[in-house]
Parts: C-alpha cells; structure tokens; sequence
C-alpha cells in the first residue's frame, strides 16, 4: 500500500511529465525564426539574412576605380582580399563629402555559373540583428528596388531585404 510520500512523488513526476508534453506542444506551435542583420544606406533601412554576412567593418581606405559605375565606390583590401564596394543607396545622391561608416561584408556562394563572391554594401548606420518569424516578413518589395525581395518588420519600421543574387544582377560589380 503507497503511503502519502509515494503519492506525492508519482504527483511530481506526472506534473513534470505533463509540464513536457505541454511545452512540446508549445515549441511545435512556434514558427521558426530567422536572424537579420539590418542597416541604413541613405535614407533607407536594409537587412541581410545572418549568414549572408561575413562581417560588419569600420569604413576602410576605398581605391576608386576609373571609369566605373556611379554605383562602385571602389574597392578595398579586406585581409589580403580585395572587396569591391557598393552603394545601394546612390539614386538618393549622397552628400558630397559624406562617406558612409560601415562596410556590411556579404558572401555569396558560388553556383555553377560564378565563383564565391565577396560584396561590400556601404552602411551609414548599422542599427543591429534581429530575430524574425515569417509573420514578420512581407512577401513584396517596392517595384523600383528589384534588388530587393521583400521587407522585415521590426521595431515597428521596415526594413528592405536584400536579395545577393538580385543585387548582382541590379549592380554587376567586375570580377576582381
């Protein structure tokens, strides 16, 4: 015959049963999320899926390039590799004399047709990472930033999400 002390221990041990079904149940109910790194070119606030990013850097010594795009700042050395730098935001006209601050290093790996790729993207202002769900995402971009495949919601503001391969395409940079 159980005394009260078994009881209470079986008790015990059905309540932390319980307890991990129900947040089982909890976990399955939350939508996966992702990570953003989101900045600021211009006017406009942008973000990068988090492995996208290799790294964020101070602004470093720009090498312009003669006769290149309005959109090449030039290029860098970054480690011993040399980087070439956009700016996304160019349509906007930056102040003369006003460099951005950042360097948001992005990574595209390579497919059949092209080699891995190393991109910096001219950042004024890096605001931070951020945790999103799907629910967070809208699926559309504005039809004048093809670069572009969607927004993030955070902190109650939007953020452009930017598509590597598109901004390739939107902003073909040489093969340095």
């Amino acid at each position: 015959m159980p005394n009260e002390r078994e009881n209470l221990v079986l008790s015990h041990a059905e309540l932390a049963g319980g307890e991990f079904l129900e947040s089982e149940s909890l976990a399955e109910e939350r939508l996966p999320e992702r990570q953003y790194c989101v900045f600021r070119a211009g006017r406009e606030r942008f973000c990068f899926s988090v492995l996208e990013v290799e790294e964020v850097v101070d602004w470093p010594i720009v090498t312009r390039v003669p006769l290149a795009p309005a959109f090449l700042m030039g290029v860098f050395n970054l480690r011993g590799t040399i980087v070439p730098l956009v700016d996304i935001a160019f349509t906007e006209g930056r102040r003369p004399g006003l460099l951005p601050k950042h360097v948001v290093v992005a990574a595209l790996k390579s497919d059949s047709q092209r080699g891995d790729l190393r991109l910096g993207i001219a950042a004024d202002e890096v605001i931070g990472t951020y945790s999103a769900t799907e629910e967070s995402m809208l699926d559309q971009a504005p039809a004048e930033v093809p670069h572009c495949r969607g927004m993030l919601r955070h902190d109650d503001r939007l953020a452009l999400v930017v598509d590597l391969r598109r901004l390739t395409d939107v902003f073909p940079v040489p093969v340095i």
